[in-house]
């Protein structure tokens, strides 16, 4: 049920934020889509916060969602003029005014069936003119009047019975909203679907999971659906121990694999309206770690695809790991960027690499050097105590967005260290129950961490590199003035220089900050935000507030 709750002090302030201008330039007054441009950038362009008076920020503002249930805290506040719209890991909405800090209005959704991965979350939300957009873990979207908080319209995506959820920030094409579901890990076929924002008809699905011929989805950039090629190796050749004979002896008795093969698309995609493109990364196959019961390459799984925004037909797509079974997806959202005028999408994989890639055809233009340490890589799982293999089953980067400075033509990578054992089972599908078909376990007494990276976009290579005590999640913002910020698991909030790695400051929330940060400006002022909620995935200290950070302001006794 929705309380509402009225203040004079509400002013929309509403634009549409899919136009060419604010996709080619950083975030800046406001912080209008989930990373902060079209382009996924998550660059702010303000600069009153800098390299020089960082160590003085203070926490200006902390807003308590008291929120009665807890999950992973994974929301990036959307900020327009004097509105800011904050989600909780149950889907409740929240509108505050940006001046007073006071809520103005509060949806908390009725939630039905939920069966979703890895802990409860909710990313964000989308705008478009008077509408906020909010996706659900029951797998409906639902559209908001943003001066009231009534819903405009609802509509189930997917049935939530089979596994499908929401959990990633809609994203605004011009009259579209669009949206991608979770639940690769159920056997659901995974999609992206575009809706008219105003009426909320459906425009386009495009599946994750391409159909063989002769079925009404057949996508003819997959011929052979989603066998693929039958290759032996990654595209930049890493061998991938597959035995392809056996693979296509066992195609016959499944032969109807893709209609369960997983695909889940977590995170929101970037946008290029230059060349009307959605750039998407998209998770698992299903069963997750068992190939034998889907053979071949199972695209479109742990791949970035390129899709026609206008049409919802496929373009052209990079499989970083053809029939994976190591859950090692494709998860951290594309970013769209430039390097000597060329436009390339980027990618910071579970794999433990930054892949870069022609944005007009998909081509390999460069792989970085390894942000994480990496052993035993596409070593086969085994039976008993199983093969020891990093970087892990988290990654690598997991969800987490990365940021670009795009004068510094840095990337900057939030990522984990843990070593796990592959260890290999059977199972058979069941609707809605959870079907990995094998299992990854942590190593007992090895030492897990975090590692925060900058990588040059144009040589591939470490420019720099931080530990820090915890596997990191949740992500990174960098800023104009030469900073760039994410959280811990311990609760904290560390801002760096950009050029060269030193921590500048840092600031313990008490829950783990482990959400992607944010920037604006109000009144002349630069502020950073970030969600301090903790992960239930990764077992860090919950809780439900956004802290508002800013430079000191002079104190001014109240009026008596």
């Amino acid at each position: 049920m929705m309380k509402l709750v009225r203040s004079t002090g509400w002013v929309a302030a509403l634009v549409l934020v899919s136009g060419t201008a604010v996709a080619q330039q950083p975030a800046g007054k406001d912080w209008p889509t989930y990373g902060g441009n079209v382009w996924n950038q998550r660059y702010s362009g303000l600069t009153a916060i800098s390299t020089k008076n960082v160590n003085q920020l203070v926490p200006r503002s902390i807003l308590q969602t008291g929120i009665p249930k807890q999950g992973s805290f994974e929301n990036t506040p959307i900020v327009i003029g004097s509105n800011a719209f904050v989600t909780t890991p149950f889907n409740t909405l929240i509108a505050y005014n940006t001046d007073t800090r006071k809520e103005i209005w509060r949806y908390e959704h009725k939630l039905g069936t939920t069966i979703y991965c890895c802990g409860p979350n909710n990313r964000g939300v989308a705008v478009h003119g008077p509408h906020v957009y909010m996706g659900t873990l029951d797998a409906r979207l639902l559209a908001f009047d943003a001066t009231s908080g009534k819903v405009a319209w609802d509509v189930e995506v997917a049935d939530p019975t089979f596994g499908y959820s929401i959990t990633h920030a809609p994203l605004v094409v011009g009259n579209n909203v669009i949206v991608g579901v979770s639940g690769g890990e159920y056997g659901i076929r995974g999609h992206v679907t575009a809706y008219d924002a105003v009426s909320g008809k459906q425009v386009w699905r495009w599946y994750s999971i391409p159909a063989p011929k002769g079925d009404p989805t057949f996508d003819p950039t997959a011929p052979n659906g989603w066998w693929g090629d039958w290759v032996k190796s990654t595209p930049e050749g890493n061998g991938l121990n597959r035995d392809i004979g056996k693979e296509k002896g066992d195609s016959a008795k499944n032969a109807d694999a893709w209609t369960r093969g997983g695909g889940g698309v977590w995170m929101t995609p970037a946008y290029d309206p230059e060349s009307g493109t959605i750039y998407v990364a998209v998770g698992n196959p299903s069963p997750d770690l068992d190939g034998s019961q889907r053979p071949g390459d199972n695209l479109y799984t742990d791949a970035v695809v390129a899709i026609d925004a206008a049409s919802g037909k496929t373009k052209w797509y990079y499989q970083t790991v053809p029939h994976d079974v190591w859950d090692l997806d494709a998860v951290s959202p594309p970013v769209v960027a430039k390097i000597d005028n060329k436009k390339v999408v980027l990618h910071a994989g579970k794999t433990g690499w930054l892949y870069i890639l022609d944005a007009a055809n998909g081509k390999l233009v460069k792989k970085s050097d390894a942000f994480v340490p990496q052993e035993n890589i596409f070593a086969l799982p085994t039976g008993g105590q199983g093969t020891r293999m990093l970087p892990g089953a988290n990654g690598g980067a997991e969800w987490s967005p990365i940021s670009v400075d795009p004068t510094l033509g840095y990337a900057f990578v939030a990522a984990l260290h843990q070593p796990m054992w592959y260890r290999t089972n059977y199972a058979p599908w069941e609707k809605g129950r959870l079907w990995l078909g094998s299992a990854f376990v942590a190593i007992p007494g090895e030492e897990q961490y975090g590692l925060l990276s900058a990588i040059n976009l144009k040589t591939g290579k470490i420019a720099w590199q931080k530990k820090v005590p915890q596997p990191m999640m949740g992500g990174t913002l960098s800023t104009a003035g030469g900073l760039t910020f994410t959280g811990e698991g311990n609760g904290n909030f560390n801002a760096y220089d950009s050029k060269t790695g030193n921590l500048l400051w840092q600031y313990n929330a008490g829950a783990g900050c482990n959400s992607a940060p944010m920037s604006f400006e109000w009144k002349g002022e630069q502020f950073i935000a970030v969600a301090c909620g903790g992960n239930f995935q990764l077992n860090f200290p919950l809780g439900n507030s956004v802290v508002i950070f800013g430079l000191p302001k002079p104190y001014t006794a109240a009026a008596k």
